[in-house]
This record gives structure tokens, C-alpha cells and sequence, in this order.
């Protein structure tokens, strides 16, 4: 057989795969990507990208096509419940000019950007092409059939499955297994999983359908319907004439998945619609089990699972593949400076260490939001509130601090860093005040006569941004640069900085006076926080890169 050498193989060309391949790709990794389906998805699974994601994409410098890839569905608000869409909508007034979600302004302060709606067929297209685009070797319509790993790498067999020829051999230092919920690498690697398991049974029905009409001027988001003859829920996918229902199914009364044909769901659909005459195109029936099933482990020694494969949640929560992007950005920089050299093998053990605590979180509080049929709940009750209470300080993607060997810990003594904090959204709700852990804070500052964010100069390399008064930072961090010959860049912000900031806030923001400084991780989080200049700083700084990286 074949066979063909890469740095990184990637098996699943959904979302996370192929953000995955871009984050390598814009690390200058070089990647295959593999996918057993011939295209990308046609099935509008996920629909939202969170802030977090947003932020992601606009480093890889395509947040704007993955906005409008999903623009259709920007005017959607609101959870509703009822006997029928029909009864539900016309109880609705109609609303002329832009909807806003009524608490947006608080969180000006958090990021550069805000989240965006968006489903799986509609944004995968844009991550393939930029993927191709970035020369990423994304093979579709190829299965993995075999793989078996050593220590000096992983081999996979594969097989394009529309063509009679023999099956191939790719020979890569690392094997990312982004391959879904089922993932097959995962069960041939043994991977325990926890969590509740399988929470219900439903179909997702995709199918067209003119309500333009209807739901002109109120639009919608979600809407459970509870009657005897049908229960699910109405997912809208452009408020126009594509639509999902999720039918609820009980396999504990005799049912099956293979009982809901097509005519009888379109019987089962008018009813729930409330417009019995109205025309139905069902485009596919596709059964699935709203269902928490996280990995024990990550890593298991050169392949890493992430994405469902690592943790499946329902998505109530939106964080399913939100939480996938976010373990391949914080994976593929890591994988990148090891390839590369920079670092040791150790740090890719911090990407378990950092990513399954979060990962379970997420599943916790997605579970936490569904009731007895795996659908989203509405019913008023203590646990309701508690759910969207915990929901609230995740659904941006943020409320989350790593702890690893790649972040140094700091010294807050006497008061534990509370005069540190700044009294903001961002530092009091989510934590994002500069602390060792945390995603660097955003604030627009000047930089060459244009206005940027600050989380617009991470990315690619590790970047030290210094207090008004902290050259004696940056000239540490240039000889280390030397020293230890890895990327950093450096910045003053304040009033006179490279980084011109008149009032100061980024210190505020950081919590750092006019001689600290933060430095940050290319995945933009924090990994070191000195408030002021301490005695054998230049020391200290590099022990601390040797730290992160392993050496």
C-alpha cells in the first residue's frame, strides 16, 4: 500500500475537523483531513456561533464570512410554547425594524465581536473552502478504517469509498479524532465516557415549508409543541421556508424510529404547524438522542479526541460546537510549537488537563437544561431558574479559567488580588480581569493610526503587553526571544505606548499598575500576570516560558 507522511491527520470534516485544519493551517501546519461523507453536512444541527467562536474565527480572519453565511437567521428571539406554531406566532405583535436581545449592552465590554446565529450546512461550507483555500488536503467521501499508533507516530488506513481501489496508508506525528458523538476512534482506543447518557429520543425533521408570512416581523427561535397527538419542537433555520421539527418519540410504548415515515410526518407536522392544508417537502428524517456522554481522557498518547468525541451534551445550551472549536484553537498551538520545535511533547498533556474540566461543565449545565424528552424546558420551576442562572455565565464561551503547567501561578497575597479587579461585567460575572488562566482582556486601543481590539494581536505567537511605564518588560521579553528563540511580541499600552490607550484601561482592565504586565498564550489566554516589576524579573520570565513550554 501507499503511503504518504503528514504533521497532523484529522479524522471528521464537520465543524470542529475543519476549524481544526485552519487553526493548524494558520500555524503553519500542515494537515489531512478526512471525511467518510461525500459532502459537507446538509442537516442545520448547530445554530449558534458563540462569542468565544466569533473571536476564533475573527483571528483566522473569517469572521465576517461565517456571519453572513448565517444571516438569515439574525432576526430570531425567543423560546416559546404551545398547542400549535400557528396558535403560538399570531399571539405574537409584529415588530418593525432590528431586534436586539434586550441585554446585549451589558456586554459591550466582553469582546471585539458579538456571537452569531448559524447551522451546520451553512458554516461548514465557509470552513471548507477556507480550508482548501489555506492548502489544507481535505479528502472527502474516505473512511478510516484502521489505526494503530507508536512512539514515534500514528497509522491510519484509509479508503475512498466511491472508487474500486486499494486502501492507502497516512503515516502522521499526530491524529486529532474529531469524528462525532459515535466516534469509531474512540471506541477502538477503549475510552470510558460519564454522564447521564441518553436523555430521549427524537426525530430531526428537515423540511420546507412557506410560513414567511406567519412569522414576518416575529420571527422566532424555538417553540415546543405539547399535544397529544404530536409533541417536539420548531427549530427556525431561515425564517423563511426551511424549518426542523424535533419529534418526540417513546421507544418505551412500542415506537421506533422506522415507524415515522415520511407521509406520516407530514400528518404529524400540519398538526403541530396548526394550518392543515398548507404544502410539506420533507428533505430528510434523521433520528438522534439528545445525550451526555463525556471521555474520561483526551490524549491517549498521539491522538486527541475533541468535539463530540470528546464531550456530547444536548445543545441547549449552545455549546456543543462551540466547545469543539474551542479545544481544537487551544490544541493546535500546542501541537504547532511542538512540531515546530519550540516546545516539548509535555505541554500537549495540558490540553486534557485544560479542556476536560471544561468540557464537562458544559455537558453538565446542557443537561441541566432539558427535561424528561431531552428537549429544552420551559416548565417554571426552581431548577429552571438554576439552569438558565448557570447558562448565562457560559453561553458566551467564556466563565472558564484553565489551570495547567502551560499557566503560571501568581502571587495574590495579602487580599487574594481583589484590589486587582475592575469593577466591570467582564472581570466580575466571568472572570476576564488578567488573571493567570483567563482569556486576556479586550479593550480598543490605537495601534499604527488604527483602532483595535486587543484580542486582535494574539493568534500565532505568545505576546507581552506591558503597562505604560513597562519597557523594562518588553526589552526582557526581546532577549528572550533570543535566548529561547521562539516568537514573542511586545507592547507598552497608555497614553504614549506602541499601543496608545489615553486613560489607562487596559491596565485597569488587566490589573496591572504602569509596570506590570501580562503575558499571553497564541490562544489568547493569559499564562503569566506581574503587577508591578519584582526583583529578578528577567529571570523569572524565562523560567516561566521554559515552564509553559516544557523545556
Amino acid at each position: 500500500m501507499t503511503e504518504t507522511r503528514v504533521p497532523v491527520l484529522i479524522i471528521g470534516g464537520g465543524i470542529v475537523g475543519l476549524s481544526a485544519s485552519i487553526c493548524l493551517s494558520h500555524h503553519g501546519v500542515h494537515c489531512i483531513l478526512i471525511e467518510r461523507h461525500s459532502g459537507t453536512s446538509i442537516h442545520p444541527r448547530a445554530r449558534s456561533v458563540n462569542a468565544r467562536t466569533m473571536e476564533i474565527y475573527r483571528s483566522l480572519g473569517i469572521e465576517e464570512a461565517i456571519r453572513q453565511a448565517g444571516s438569515t437567521l439574525s432576526p430570531s428571539m425567543g423560546i416559546y410554547t404551545g398547542t400549535s406554531l400557528k396558535e403560538v406566532i399570531e399571539s405574537k405583535p409584529r415588530k418593525e425594524g432590528e431586534r436586539k436581545f434586550s441585554l446585549a449592552g451589558l456586554f459591550t465590554s466582553l469582546s471585539s465581536v458579538t456571537g452569531a446565529w448559524g447551522t451546520q450546512d451553512m458554516i461548514e461550507p465557509v470552513l471548507l473552502e477556507t480550508a482548501r483555500e489555506r492548502g489544507v488536503d481535505a479528502r472527502f467521501y474516505t473512511e478510516c478504517l484502521d489505526v494503530e499508533q507508536d512512539e514515534d507516530g500514528v497509522t491510519a488506513t484509509l479508503h475512498r469509498r466511491d472508487e474500486d481501489i486499494p486502501t492507502y496508508i497516512v503515516r502522521a506525528n499526530y491524529l486529532i479524532a474529531a469524528d462525532g458523538a459515535g466516534s469509531p476512534i474512540r471506541k477502538r482506543l477503549g475510552v470510558k465516557t460519564s454522564g447521564r447518557g441518553t436523555m430521549g429520543h427524537l426525530l430531526n425533521i428537515l423540511f420546507h415549508a412557506d410560513l414567511k408570512e406567519l412569522v414576518r416581523q416575529r420571527e422566532f427561535s424555538l417553540c415546543i409543541i405539547n399535544r397529544p397527538e404530536v409533541s417536539g419542537l420548531f427549530t427556525a433555520i431561515n425564517n423563511d421556508d426551511r424549518w426542523v421539527f424535533h419529534l418526540c418519540y417513546d421507544p418505551s410504548k412500542g415506537e421506533k424510529s422506522e415507524d415515522f415515515t415520511p407521509e406520516r410526518c407530514k400528518v404529524l407536522l400540519r398538526i403541530a404547524l396548526g394550518i392543515p392544508d398548507i404544502d410539506i417537502d420533507i428533505k430528510s428524517i434523521l433520528p438522534w438522542k439528545p445525550s451526555v456522554q463525556v471521555a474520561e481522557k483526551l490524549q491517549h498518547g498521539r491522538i486527541f479526541l475533541a468535539g463530540d468525541a470528546a464531550h456530547q451534551m444536548p445543545p441547549w445550551a449552545g455549546q456543543g460546537a462551540n466547545s469543539g472549536v474551542a479545544d481544537a484553537h487551544n490544541l493546535a498551538w500546542k501541537l504547532a510549537a511542538v512540531l515546530k520545535g519550540d516546545a516539548e511533547p509535555g505541554l500537549l498533556s495540558t490540553y486534557d488537563v485544560e479542556r476536560l474540566p471544561v468540557g464537562q461543565t458544559a455537558a453538565e449545565v446542557s443537561a441541566a437544561a432539558a427535561d424528561e424528552r431531552g428537549l429544552i424546558t420551559m416548565k417554571k420551576s426552581l431548577s429552571l431558574i438554576s439552569s438558565i442562572f448557570q447558562r448565562l455565565f457560559i453561553i458566551s464561551g467564556h466563565g472558564y479559567t484553565y489551570s495547567s503547567q502551560a499557566i503560571a501561578a501568581e502571587n495574590t497575597f495579602p487580599l487574594g488580588g481583589i484590589s486587582w479587579k475592575a469593577w466591570s461585567i467582564p472581570s466580575l460575572a466571568l472572570a476576564l480581569d488578567g488573571r493567570p488562566g483567563s482569556r486576556a482582556p479586550h479593550v480598543w486601543v490605537e495601534h499604527q493610526g488604527k483602532r483595535i481590539s486587543t484580542l486582535d494581536l494574539f493568534g500565532k505567537s505568545f505576546v507581552l503587553l506591558a503597562g505604560s511605564d513597562g519597557e523594562a518588560w518588553c526589552e526582557t521579553a526581546r532577549k528572550a526571544r533570543t535566548t529561547l528563540n521562539i516568537d514573542i511580541d511586545c507592547y507598552t499600552t497608555g497614553p504614549k505606548g506602541n499601543l496608545t490607550d489615553p486613560v489607562c484601561q487596559w491596565q485597569t482592565a488587566a490589573g496591572i499598575s504602569s509596570q506590570g504586565a501580562l503575558l499571553v498564550r497564541p490562544d489568547g489566554f493569559v499564562c503569566l500576570r506581574e503587577r508591578r516589576l519584582p526583583l529578578g524579573y528577567q529571570q523569572k520570565f524565562e523560567l516561566v516560558l521554559k515552564q509553559i513550554l516544557c523545556r
